[in-house]
């Protein structure tokens, strides 16, 4: 019996699907290969600011490797919770995606456990870009020289020595707190919402110590306005290799906690899309261009084998936990 053409012509499409999704490519209703025009990336930060210097190295490396143009709108408003709301209820397609950080992707809902989505569930997590940790550092006006006399000088002084953080229920903010904890130490919290005016004070003593960028206190760390204390993540800074991790110091054994980059989607995105932006992504990022810009600007790019999912779920686990312990709230 001969086969009506209405029927090839679906088997065709079938045949066709198939063929697409087992190279990891998601085809739309319409036939097309994805992506089939351009992808907006969504930052919910102001331009200049580091995610979105993060977002448009991300925007340039995917647009190479994708052969489509990727677009960075900035959505500023409620330390990027407002961008990554607007990506959570976007299509689940793959041409609405979020360059996010770990503050709107693990931190906020433990401060604002009343914040209009959940990191955990309304997301689909694509791939980690890079990670960067805090660097602490004192005034040239305290005399203080390293970890030791850091932590003397808090103890001696418990309730009199201020750090400055870029504000409350920030990544600085957690960490003067695991500090407390760990070391079981006391310090004033100074929160600002400038972060010219925390340079600016740290370097005319009214700040003794606080918790920034490496790339923003390296020009002060070279004419000495400034002292590098410790860095948190589990190891060493590449940029600052003189400089300790925070948790070579006995006190502060164990001592791990670094903001990072990701990307990710709307809730439910086609498997075959995720799988295919996580494999380009993480192919633009072993570029030697690519790393250079990242580290130029804080960031140390991602290894490629993070578990995203994991990585969210325990880091708003570890925020809730110094959350309770410091009481804080917005």
């Amino acid at each position: 019996m001969r086969s009506h053409p209405c029927t090839l012509l679906t088997r065709r499409q079938v045949v066709a699907g198939v063929g697409a999704a087992s190279v990891g490519l998601a085809v739309p209703s319409f036939g097309q290969a994805y992506p089939a025009h351009a992808i907006k990336l969504v930052v919910g930060y102001a331009a200049g600011g580091s995610v979105d210097v993060i977002g448009r190295i991300v925007a340039d490396l995917m647009a190479a490797k994708l052969g489509s143009a990727v677009i960075v709108e900035n959505q500023a408003g409620a330390a990027g919770a407002i961008g990554a709301l607007r990506v959570a209820r976007s299509p689940a397609d793959g041409y609405t995606l979020l360059v996010g950080s770990s503050n709107e992707l693990a931190a906020t809902i433990t401060v604002n456990p009343a914040q209009k989505y959940d990191p955990r569930k309304d997301f689909t997590p694509i791939a980690l870009i890079a990670t960067a940790p805090v660097l602490l550092v004192a005034s040239a006006n305290t005399q203080v020289k390293n970890l030791d006399q850091f932590l003397e000088r808090v103890k001696k002084n418990p309730g009199k020595c201020s750090y400055g953080t870029s504000g409350v229920g920030s990544l600085q903010h957690f960490v003067g707190e695991l500090i407390k904890q760990r070391a079981q130490v006391a310090f004033i919290h100074a929160p600002y919402r400038s972060g010219g005016a925390l340079v600016s004070d740290v370097i005319g003593g009214a700040v003794d110590f606080a918790g920034l960028s490496p790339t923003i206190a390296a020009p002060f760390l070279q004419d000495g306005r400034m002292v590098a204390l410790g860095v948190s993540s589990a190891s060493r800074w590449p940029g600052l290799p003189q400089v300790p991790s925070l948790g070579e110091h006995p006190l502060l054994q164990g001592f791990d906690l670094s903001g990072w980059f990701g990307l990710v989607g709307p809730h439910n995105m086609p498997s075959g899309v995720v799988q295919h932006l996580r494999a380009q992504l993480q192919a633009g990022l072993q570029d030697p261009v690519v790393r250079r810009r990242l580290q130029e600007n804080g960031a140390l790019p991602a290894a490629g084998a993070e578990d995203m999912v994991r990585l969210i779920e325990q880091d708003v686990a570890r925020y809730g936990t110094l959350v309770k312990f410091a009481n804080i709230r917005e």
